[in-house]
C-alpha cells in the first residue's frame, strides 16, 4: 500500500506539473522557431538547438519544432546538434516584433566525433580532442537497443565483459581483463557525475541494484581507463554515467507502455517544461513493471518501480542551480548457476530442467522460518527477491566568477535499505547414493527420500541437491560532494577540486539449507534414516542457519584533485591529472562460532545440531588508512577535423574490497591496494559514412584480490598480479538505408605471482594461466535496415569465445552466441516496437559454480546460461 501511495503521489505532482507552465507563464514575445530535419528531409525530434548570447538551449519536439521566446533584436549565432549528426550553425538576425522562422539541416555522421562528452574529464569537450577511450549513447539509441537491465546496455561496449545472466540486477561488470569476484569492483556507475553509491562491489550489493534505465536518462557515456581514476575513487577500469534529461521551454511529454511474453506489465512516463519561461524547467518520470521472470519461478518474480525528477533554475549569464531527487522501490529475482550437463562438449539440460526457463528459485518453499539460537524464530521470504528501497537527494550548482573563473558543486545524499533474498546452489547434483555415503555416511538403502507436500517417495533415480536461501540485510548511506574552480587561462584549462565522500554499509546474514529434487520448480524433501528414525531435515531444511554475519563497513574520503588541459598547437593537446586519496576505512566483524551450536530444539533430527551463531562473542574492530596518488598523462593529436589518435599513460589503485576486510579483520598486515598501471594508445576517425574508434591497451596490476565465497561459507582471499594487453574497436558504417554497428575485444588477460598454499595444505601455481570468466575475444555485430523512413528492422549478434570457471583452467566454459532481432514502426507521435533477445535458444554460459567446483554425478555440473528467448512488445507515444 505504500508503495502504490508513493507512486501515486508522483502521479499527481507530475499532472499538477503539465497544468501549470503553458497558462502561468506563456508570453507572446520576440521569437525564433523553426523545425530541424536531416538530410533525408525528415525531421529530428530531440535535436539539441542553441542561440548564443545569451546562451539559450532547448530541445525539438517530436515533430522536430524548437521555440526560443522573449529573444531580443540582434543578431545571433544559432546551432543544432544530436548524437550521429555533424553540427549544423548559422547566423540569424532578429529585428524588434519580429518573429523569425529558421529552419536547420543536421548530416548524418556514422560517429560524430563533435559531439561533446562530460565524463572522465573536467569541463566538456568534442570526442575528437578527448584523449580517452568513451563509447556514448544517446535516448534514442538506447531505445533502439531495447535493454532488458542496465547489464544488458553495457554489453554493447568494447572492454567491458558483461554477465547479464542474473536478471535485471547483481550483474558482474570485467573492465579490461580485470578479474575479480564479480560485481562493479573496478568501475565506477554514476547518475549525473555523481556515485549511485560510493562502493559499487559491496557484497550482495552489486552497483546496478541501485540504478534502473527508463525515459527519464538522456544519455550514457562509459570511459574505459584512461582518466577515470582522477575523477571517480576505486575505478582505474572506468566511469559508466548516466545524464538525465532535464526541462526546456517547451512542454513535453513521453509515455510507454510495455508487455512480453513472460507477464509483464510496465509503464513510464516523463514529463519535462518550464516553471517560468526562460529561467525554471523542471524534468519528472520514473516507471511501474511487474513481470513474472524470464525464468520462471512461479510468483512475480520483478515488481516495483522509481520516481525520479529534477528542477533547474537558469541565471541570465546560463549558469545554474539544478536540485534533484530519486525514489527507488523495486524486487527482483537473482538467477544463479543451474544444473546442466555435457553430451561430447555440447552443453544440454537434464531430465526435467530447462536449461532456457528453469531456476532452483520456487515458490514451493518461498517462505523461511526456522528456530534460532537463544529462542525465537528467523523468517526471511524468497518473493521479496533482492529488494532495495533508495532515496536520494543532492544539487549541482555552477557559476561563472569572472572571465577567467568557474566554480561548481554538486553533491548528493542517498539512503539504501536493501533486503536480499536468493537461492544458492550449495551441494550436489548428487545421486541419491552420492549423498548417503558423501553426506550423511550411509547408505541409499538406509535413507527414506519424501517429498515434504505430500509424503510421497522420490523416484530413486531422481537427483537431489542443497538449494541454499541465502538472506542479506544491508542497511546503506552515503553523502558525496564534488565541488572544483575551473580557470580559462588560454591556452591552459585547469581545474582543481575537492572530493569528499562518507559512506557507511551495515549488514547481517542468515542462511539456511533446502534439500530438494533437481527440477524446474523444484519441491522440497525430507530425509529419515529407516534405521535409526533419525531426521535429517526440518521440513525441508537441512541446515538451520549455518551461516549467521553481523558486520559493519564505513568509509570516509578525502580526495583533491587536478586536471590541466593545454592546447599547445591548434592540433595538438595535451592532458595531465592528479589525484590524491587520503581514505579512511573502518567497522566491525563478528566472531561467529561455525557449526558450532545444537540448538536442541528438534528432536530426532540433525537439521539443528550445527548451527553457527555470532551471539555471545565479541566483535573485531579494524581500521585500514589509504594514502595513494594517482596521475595521468597525454597527448591527443588532431590530423583534421575526422581524425585524430591519442597517447595516454595512467596509474590508479582500488582499495581492498568489503570481504577482504572482513576476512582479515583480525590482521590487515597482508592487506594491499591494488595497483593499476595502464598504457593505452587510441586512434579516431569519422567521416559521413563510416567511422571507428580503435584503442591498444596494457595494463598491469598489482595484487588483485579474490573473494568469492565458497560453499562452506569461507572465502577464497587470494591474491595475485595480472596482466592484460588488448585492443578494442568500435566501428559504424552508414549507406543509404543500411547502418552496420561492429564493436569487438581481444585481450589475453594472465596470472602472474599467483602461487602458494589451499587451506587443505595442497599447493597451486596458477602463473600464466588466463583470467577466469574473461574471453579472450568477444564482438557485437549489429545490422540495422530502414525499410522505409518510419520503419526499422535490425538483427543483434554477439559472440563470446571460450572461458574458464576458476583459476586453474580446468573447467571451461564454451564459446557461444546470441541473436537478437527487432522491429518498430514510427507512425505520426507513435512509436510500435516488437524486440527478442537469445532468438535460437542458445545456451551460453557466464560463469559456472565458484562455489563448488566438483559433483558426484559425474556427467552434471552447475553453471549459469543467459536467459532464453524472450519478446518485448511496446508502444510509445510523445506528446
Amino acid at each position: 500500500m505504500k508503495l502504490i501511495h508513493s507512486y501515486a503521489g508522483g502521479l499527481f505532482l507530475m499532472l499538477c506539473l503539465i497544468s501549470v507552465p503553458n497558462h502561468l507563464f506563456a508570453q507572446e514575445k520576440n521569437t525564433v522557431s523553426g523545425k530541424v530535419f536531416d538530410e533525408s528531409g525528415q525531421t529530428v525530434p530531440g535535436a539539441n538547438v542553441s542561440l548564443t548570447g545569451p546562451d539559450q538551449t532547448v530541445t525539438t519536439d517530436v515533430n522536430g519544432t524548437y521555440l526560443f521566446s522573449n529573444v531580443a533584436a540582434g543578431t545571433y549565432t544559432i546551432s543544432a546538434t544530436n548524437v550521429g549528426y555533424k553540427s549544423f550553425t548559422k547566423k540569424v538576425t532578429l529585428k524588434e516584433g519580429e518573429a523569425v522562422v529558421e529552419n536547420l539541416f543536421l548530416e548524418t555522421e556514422s560517429q560524430n566525433l563533435k559531439e561533446v562528452v562530460v565524463t572522465g574529464s573536467s569541463s566538456p569537450r568534442s570526442k575528437l580532442e578527448s584523449s580517452v577511450a568513451i563509447t556514448s549513447m544517446g535516448a534514442k539509441a538506447i531505445e533502439d537497443r531495447a535493454p532488458a537491465s542496465t547489464a544488458a546496455l553495457l554489453q554493447t561496449i568494447p572492454g567491458f565483459v558483461v554477465e547479464a545472466s542474473g536478471g535485471e540486477i547483481g550483474n558482474n561488470l570485467f573492465a579490461r581483463g580485470i578479474p575479480s569476484a564479480g560485481a562493479y569492483e573496478y568501475v565506477q556507475i554514476q547518475e549525473d557525475g555523481l556515485p549511485v553509491f560510493e562502493d559499487g562491489a559491496l557484497q550482495f550489493a552489486n552497483a546496478d541494484t541501485f540504478y534502473r534505465l527508463d525515459e527519464t536518462v538522456s544519455k550514457m557515456e562509459a570511459v574505459r581507463g584512461g582518466s577515470a581514476s582522477i575523477f571517480a575513487n576505486n575505478a582505474p577500469g572506468g566511469i559508466i554515467n548516466f545524464i538525465s534529461k532535464t526541462g526546456q521551454n517547451d512542454f513535453q511529454g513521453r509515455a510507454k507502455f510495455s508487455t512480453s511474453d513472460y507477464g509483464m506489465f510496465r509503464t513510464d512516463l516523463n514529463l519535462s517544461g518550464a516553471l517560468i519561461q526562460d529561467k525554471l524547467f523542471f524534468n519528472i518520470g520514473g516507471f511501474y513493471r511487474a513481470d513474472n521472470g524470464v525464468r520462471n519461478t512461479g510468483f512475480t518474480a520483478n515488481k516495483g518501480g522509481q520516481i525520479k525528477g529534477n528542477l533547474t533554475y537558469k541565471f541570465d549569464d546560463g549558469d545554474y542551480l539544478r536540485v534533484n531527487f530519486k525514489h527507488l522501490d523495486d524486487r527482483n529475482t537473482f538467477y544463479l548457476p543451474i544444473p546442466l550437463k555435457s553430451n561430447n562438449g555440447k552443453i544440454e539440460g537434464i531430465d526435467g530442467f530447462n536449461p532456457n526457463y528453469g531456476t532452483l528459485t520456487s515458490v514451493n518453499f518461498s517462505h523461511l522460518n526456522v528456530p534460532q539460537y537463544g529462542g525465537g524464530t528467523f523468517s526471511a521470504d524468497l518473493e521479496d527477491g533482492s529488494h532495495p528501497v533508495i532515496n536520494s537527494v543532492g544539487a549541482e550548482f555552477k557559476k561563472k566568477i569572472s572571465d577567467k573563473v568557474t566554480f561548481k558543486n554538486a553533491f548528493k545524499q542517498t539512503a539504501i535499505d536493501l533486503n536480499y533474498n536468493a537461492i544458492f546452489p550449495n551441494g550436489g547434483p548428487w545421486t541419491q547414493d552420492a549423498y548417503a555415503t558423501g553426506v550423511q555416511n550411509t547408505t541409499a538403502a538406509n535413507l527414506d527420500f519424501t517429498y515434504v507436500d505430500n509424503g510421497a517417495a522420490v523416484d530413486p533415480n531422481a537427483l537431489i541437491m542443497r538449494a541454499d536461501h541465502w538472506y542479506i540485510h544491508k542497511k546503506m548511506n552515503n553523502f558525496a560532494n564534488n565541488f572544483s574552480f575551473a580557470f580559462d587561462l588560454d591556452p591552459v584549462k585547469l581545474t582543481a577540486g575537492y572530493y569528499y565522500s562518507n559512506w557507511k554499509s551495515n549488514q547481517y546474514w542468515n542462511w539456511n539449507s533446502y534439500l530438494v529434487g533437481v527440477s524446474d520448480n523444484p519441491r522440497l524433501l525430507n530425509v529419515e534414516d529407516n534405521t535409526t528414525g533419525v531426521n535429517h531435515t526440518w521440513n525441508g531444511v537441512e541446515r538451520i542457519t549455518w551461516l549467521e554475519r553481523d558486520a559493519q563497513t564505513k568509509g570516509v574520503l578525502n580526495d583533491i584533485y587536478a586536471d590541466a588541459e593545454i592546447k599547445a598547437t591548434e592540433n595538438l593537446t595535451f592532458n595531465a591529472g592528479v589525484r590524491y586519496n587520503k581514505d579512511k576505512y573502518s567497522g566491525y566483524r563478528d566472531n561467529a562460532r561455525f557449526f558450532a551450536e545444537n540448538l536442541g530444539v528438534l528432536d530426532n533430527n540433525t537439521a539443528d545440531d550445527a548451527v553457527t551463531t555470532v551471539k555471545g562473542n565479541p566483535y573485531t574492530y579494524w581500521r585500514y588508512d589509504v594514502s595513494e596518488l594517482s596521475y595521468t598523462g597525454a597527448a591527443n593529436y588532431k590530423f583534421n577535423d575526422n581524425m585524430a589518435s591519442y597517447v595516454r599513460y595512467s596509474h590508479g589503485f582500488r582499495s581492498p574490497i568489503e570481504e577482504s576486510f572482513y576476512d582479515n579483520a583480525a590482521d590487515l598486515s597482508k592487506l594491499e591496494n591494488t595497483k593499476v598501471n595502464q598504457l593505452e594508445l587510441g586512434y579516431k576517425y569519422s567521416g559521413s559514412f563510416f567511422s571507428v574508434n580503435a584503442n591498444v591497451f596494457h595494463m598491469n596490476l598489482k595484487n588483485v584480490a579474490f573473494t568469492d565465497i565458497l560453499s562452506d561459507g569461507s572465502s577464497e582471499n587470494k591474491f595475485a598480479d595480472v596482466n592484460n594487453i588488448g585492443l578494442e574497436v568500435e566501428t559504424n558504417a552508414r549507406y543509404e538505408i543500411v547502418n552496420l554497428n561492429f564493436t569487438f575485444t581481444v585481450q589475453k588477460p594472465e596470472y602472474d605471482n599467483f602461487t602458494g598454499s589451499n587451506a587443505d595444505g595442497s599447493t597451486f601455481d596458477f602463473n600464466g594461466n588466463t583470467a577466469r570468466r574473461i574471453p579472450e575475444f568477444f564482438c557485437n555485430l549489429r545490422p540495422e535496415v530502414n525499410i522505409t523512413k518510419d520503419f526499422t528492422a535490425y538483427v543483434q549478434f554477439s559472440y563470446y569465445d571460450k572461458k574458464f570457471t576458476n583459476q586453474d583452467n580446468r573447467q571451461v566454459l564454451p564459446a557461444y552466441k546470441e541473436v537478437g532481432a527487432g522491429l518498430n514502426y514510427t507512425y505520426n507521435n507513435l512509436r510500435f516496437a516488437v524486440d527478442a533477445s537469445n532468438l535460437f535458444n542458445e545456451i551460453g554460459l557466464t560463469e559456472g559454480d565458484p562455489r563448488q567446483t566438483t559433483s558426484a554425478a559425474s556427467d552434471v555440473f552447475m553453471a549459469r546460461p543467459i536467459l532464453g528467448r524472450a519478446f518485448r512488445f511496446s508502444v510509445t507515444v510523445n506528446f
